[in-house]
């Protein structure tokens, strides 16, 4: 059995998860009044760090991004939900999967706009990498 599917490691995945909500303001938008990209990435790798470190209680760095894929812009004037999962535990290693859904402020309708893979490395007190689990 691969270690990632055992029921420990299924269980810290599960409380690892990490949603966050922002309010988008026009301060955070570009001049077609959508989230700019580079703030979208800020806040992805900042939950992708957060459940990094839910799941390991490790020093954590992230060391890639990948394949972020935009497939709907965020307008100002609305909300959007950031939810960071463990997608695969290495030896030293995690991989979070991160989306950003984005909500209309005064309707229920919701959508993915933004998806995209984290890489994080722990770290010991002198920088090295180390075991995660």
């Amino acid at each position: 059995m691969d270690i990632n599917e055992t029921p420990e490691i299924q269980a810290r995945i599960a409380a690892a998860e990490t949603r966050i909500f922002k309010a988008v303001f026009p301060s955070t938008t570009n001049h077609y009044d959508t989230l700019f990209g580079g703030t979208a990435l800020q806040l992805m790798d900042e939950v992708a760090f957060i459940a990094a470190t839910r799941f390991s209680r490790k020093r954590m760095v992230t060391v890639s991004s990948d394949k972020i894929n935009f497939t709907k812009s965020i307008p100002a004037g609305t909300i959007i939900e950031l939810v960071g999962r463990v997608e695969h535990v290495g030896n030293t290693s995690i991989r979070i999967a991160v989306e950003i859904y984005v909500e209309e402020m005064y309707s229920m309708e919701r959508h993915k706009a933004i998806h995209g893979t984290f890489t994080f490395v722990a770290l010991d007190e002198d920088k090295k990498p180390i075991r995660i689990i």
